[in-house]
């Protein structure tokens, strides 16, 4: 049976509060993050709230955030269950679990 892409939920207000607070364009950020600003959109808003490991952590580096401040809580719990470890590690994204 075909398994789903692991993604990872993230908390589309804390896209947007930490790219406000930053002062950046959605258009540019989306632009740094190799995203559409469609689909920064989607997720600022919440009609989208999972996002694929790459992309997502194009965004957290174009944000220079965590993965505390970027996923959503039942994700972070996952992540840290799956693999033991912080989430705070900016340099690596945690092990994605599978959208069911």
């Amino acid at each position: 049976m075909h398994q789903p892409p692991p993604t990872f939920e993230v908390n589309g207000t804390a896209i947007r509060e930490i790219r406000m607070r930053a002062g950046v364009a959605m258009s540019e950020l989306a632009r740094r993050a190799g995203i559409s600003r469609r689909y920064l959109n989607h997720l600022e808003l919440g009609s989208r709230h999972r996002m694929r490991p790459g992309p997502y952590l194009a965004l957290r580096n174009a944000l220079n955030a965590t993965d505390e401040e970027l996923l959503a809580e039942s994700s972070r719990e996952e992540v840290k269950w799956t693999t033991g470890r912080s989430t705070t590690c900016p340099s690596s994204p945690p092990t994605p679990t599978r959208s069911t």
